[in-house]
């Protein structure tokens, strides 16, 4: 694909696309006056097959497990480095919210080690884990936005992928949040198998009717390693027609921009100030097994396996163990990378990170932006068109997305491995 290569020689200079396995020593983490964190809850009732990322069947002895480890994790990050300043918390899954009372403890422990003051708390869940008690609990340990994984209002697409509730608990589940919780994000999948367009816009009616503040939307299986063997229930599902996926996405930024959301990301609108997302930050610090540390230098992956990641904590050392090395481009080039994810590149930094230092690649890209019609010109940022939202799907499928298939297909394979390349 053309603009996949296209993509990667303006997005991957200088950067030696490998991971290495790394001692516990090795492991240091960002040196930023304020960071982000990621919580990694690995635990779901029901594995939905679609799903790629980092999982397991909960069981409460394992999940007890789990959070002894993590906790003490998060205690060591903080002993050994000091106390950081953090302006988000990032808490994924799984679902998180099926460990209750424990995911509390996890928070507590980081808000006791980590200065919070400034920061605001994300979780993910899902509907059959809403109830009354459980967004109290989530509201009493400080969460500041939910994001409910509904992913249709139609019974049949659900069983299609998995899901283990129906349309109507997805609306009840959205009811009983709404009355704990202002800020409420909610994903919707598109271009399902049989799916129409119509369909699709039903679900968004029905979402923007709800009254919550963001619409996460994307289509089937464009989330990474799916090529990697975990999904062979859902083999004969194929991914779909780019004519489809095209019009689908159109319709739902017409539909939703009329109804008075802007564009939060190439995959999410608002409707509001806040934003729910996880991966822009530039600089994290992850626990939990999968998760990953973006530093000044280097990015950090945790080990993938569960039973490794308990061992290697109570053993008394950092669960990071693959390391791959950034260079002060490739750090710029993730800067622009997730600046062009949000719909919006702030000019002045722009011009400090690019213009300056790489004058020519600087003006190869706005140029392009233009001429492909991606990208209009704002007074303080250049900002995503509705054709470029829709291409930045396109070429995360084709080109970001392929190298994190890479990367998380060997992690599920070994607890360490000891190089990957990609």
């Amino acid at each position: 694909m053309l603009l996949s290569k296209i993509a990667e020689r303006l997005f991957v200079p200088d950067f030696q696309k490998e991971f290495r396995k790394i001692e516990s020593k090795d492991f240091s983490p960002p040196k930023a006056k304020e960071i982000g964190l990621y919580l990694h809850v690995p635990f779901c009732k029901s594995l939905c097959p679609y799903c790629p990322y980092n999982k397991f069947p909960f069981k409460k002895n394992l999940a007890k497990e789990y959070t002894s480890a993590a906790i003490r994790e998060v205690r060591k990050v903080a002993s050994e480095f000091g106390e950081f300043k953090v302006n988000s918390l990032y808490i994924g899954g799984g679902t998180p919210t099926v460990i209750e009372d424990d995911l509390c403890n996890i928070i507590y422990a980081i808000s006791n080690n980590f200065d919070m003051k400034n920061s605001e708390i994300y979780i993910e869940t899902s509907p059959y884990d809403i109830s009354e008690e459980k967004m109290e609990m989530l509201k009493e340990c400080g969460i500041s936005m939910v994001s409910i994984g509904i992913q249709s209002f139609k019974d049949k697409y659900l069983r299609l992928i998995g899901r283990n509730y129906n349309a109507e608990k997805a609306l009840k589940s959205i009811e009983i949040t709404k009355k704990y919780f202002k800020d409420i994000n909610i994903d919707l999948m598109f271009a399902l198998p049989e799916q129409s367009t119509e369909d699709f816009l039903s679900d968004l009616r029905i979402a923007e009717s709800t009254g919550i503040s963001q619409i996460t939307s994307y289509p089937l299986f464009t989330f990474p390693y799916t090529s990697a063997g975990k999904f062979l229930k859902v083999k004969k599902v194929r991914v779909p027609p780019f004519s489809i996926r095209k019009e689908m996405f159109y319709e739902m930024y017409d539909f939703l921009t009329k109804k008075g959301f802007s564009p939060a990301s190439v995959w999410g609108f608002k409707r509001g100030s806040k934003s729910y997302s996880s991966v822009t930050r530039d600089f994290y610090i992850g626990f939990g097994p999968s998760a990953g540390t973006k530093t000044e230098n280097a990015f950090y992956l945790n080990t993938f396996s569960l039973s490794e990641y308990i061992n290697r904590v109570n053993s008394g050392n950092f669960a990071e163990v693959v390391k791959t090395e950034l260079s002060k481009t490739v750090n710029d080039y993730y800067w622009l990378y997730w600046r062009i994810y949000e719909t919006r590149i702030p000019k002045k930094e722009f011009e400090e990170r690019f213009v300056k230092n790489y004058p020519q690649k600087a003006r190869f890209f706005m140029k392009l932006g233009k001429a492909l019609k991606f990208m209009e010109e704002g007074r303080d940022t250049y900002n995503l068109t509705k054709r470029g939202m829709f291409y930045v799907h396109l070429l995360q499928n084709a080109f970001a997305l392929n190298y994190i298939n890479e990367v998380w297909g060997a992690m599920t394979k070994e607890p360490a491995p000891l190089i990957i390349k990609f």
